[in-house]
């Protein structure tokens, strides 16, 4: 049997209320001041507060930074370092989904490993010696699992491309999942960040790398998906709860075994059109599922089977059927689209490159042609 390594947080919080731990776990290791990155809407519409509030009380110091996009670049994370150096903070506290969460593990590893701060050497396996600064990351989205794992992804604006960091270096020390700090996600936000939790839990479930440990995580995750996504888009408590959980359980397992080409071709979508990255994931999940399907074993059985259907007397093809017809419905169910309207024909050439080319790729059961990333693209004309 090959070894598997598997890398976790020290520490996580869960549950209702658990952001109220925050001010003892910062005075219990003696930190004086606090770099919170969080995103712009967040601290527009006070979700960020929820935290500064907390440290203002407790007094503890902290300088805001917001200069964050939905698709982090490069000059982002620079910024941020040039702006942790100044502020004389000892700490980060990421605030946010995958965007402030990966613009901080940008900054923190950068801060410490100032030899990488062009970002772009940091892309695939980064050879950094330190651990970023200590972070303590709040997730806002039931969907990235950001807080839990060892990549992230930043945009090169200028080569139209984003490009994955993998770096057991970044992990977070501590992930603190409150799920009252997603209650104000809108719908569509909790939809395509659910969507993206789900092809984390399925392309992490199905990838080459997977194993016992990951597949336990993963097939537990898609169990959660499937019962609470719905729950949590029409903001019932319970459901958001549950997605709360089913990101993070997820994450821990793709974060050590990787993903496959839905990531490699949503990635590019990204970076070309700026699609939101859950809604590209969406999109491209069923797409990828049908593709894959024969590779996978009876893996697609227990994924029909963690969404309630009854495989009893299957056919592997009712079975595999059966799975991709459960994900296409809950994602249409939630509000996805299925069709993108900025895909255009002459950007093809550059997207089957780029998805063929990106570090999710050879994660996938089964090897993609240039022409099979152009099939599957076009499924979305």
């Amino acid at each position: 049997m090959a070894v598997n390594r598997f890398v976790l947080n020290g520490i996580s919080y869960h549950g209702y209320g658990a952001i109220n731990e925050i001010p003892g776990i910062i005075k219990s290791r003696g930190l004086t001041k606090a770099f919170v990155a969080s995103d712009p809407d967040l601290v527009k519409f006070g979700v960020t507060a929820k935290i500064t509030d907390l440290l203002e009380k407790n007094g503890i110091a902290y300088e805001l930074y917001s200069d964050i996009k939905p698709n982090p670049t490069i000059e982002n994370v620079q910024h941020g370092v040039d702006a942790y150096k100044a502020s004389g903070a000892d700490f980060m506290i990421t605030i946010g989904g995958g965007s402030s969460m990966d613009t901080g593990k940008g900054i923190g590893i950068i801060v410490n490993n100032p030899e990488f701060y062009d970002v772009r050497s940091l892309e695939g396996v980064a050879p950094t010696k330190k651990r970023t600064v200590f972070t303590i990351a709040v997730p806002t989205t039931g969907g990235t699992g950001a807080e839990s794992t060892i990549n992230y992804v930043i945009t090169d604006v200028e080569k139209k491309r984003k490009f994955v960091c993998v770096d057991p270096n970044d992990i977070p020390d501590i992930a603190v999942v409150d799920p009252d700090m997603m209650s104000s996600m809108p719908k569509g936000l909790t939809a395509s960040t659910g969507m993206d939790a789900l092809t984390h839990a399925i392309e992490g479930y199905t990838t080459a790398a997977a194993w016992e440990l990951s597949d336990v995580l993963d097939l537990e995750a898609i169990k959660l998906i499937a019962k609470n996504l719905r729950k949590a888009v029409a903001n019932e408590p319970e459901g958001r709860e549950g997605m709360a959980l089913a990101q993070y359980v997820t994450a821990m397992a793709y974060s050590n075994v990787g993903l496959g080409i839905a990531h490699s071709m949503a990635h590019t979508l990204g970076a070309v059109y700026d699609t939101p990255h859950g809604v590209a994931c969406a999109m491209m999940l069923p797409i990828v599922m049908e593709f894959n399907q024969e590779t996978t074993g009876t893996k697609f059985k227990d994924i029909a089977e963690a969404f309630g259907v009854d495989t009893e007397g299957m056919t592997p093809d009712e079975y595999r059927k059966a799975a991709i017809d459960e994900v296409r419905k809950l994602s249409v169910d939630v509000g996805i689209p299925t069709k993108l309207e900025a895909l255009k024909e002459e950007d093809l050439p550059f997207l089957c490159e780029s998805a063929a080319a990106d570090a999710c790729a050879p994660g996938n059961p089964r090897h993609a042609t240039l022409e099979d990333f152009e099939e599957m693209f076009r499924k979305l004309m």
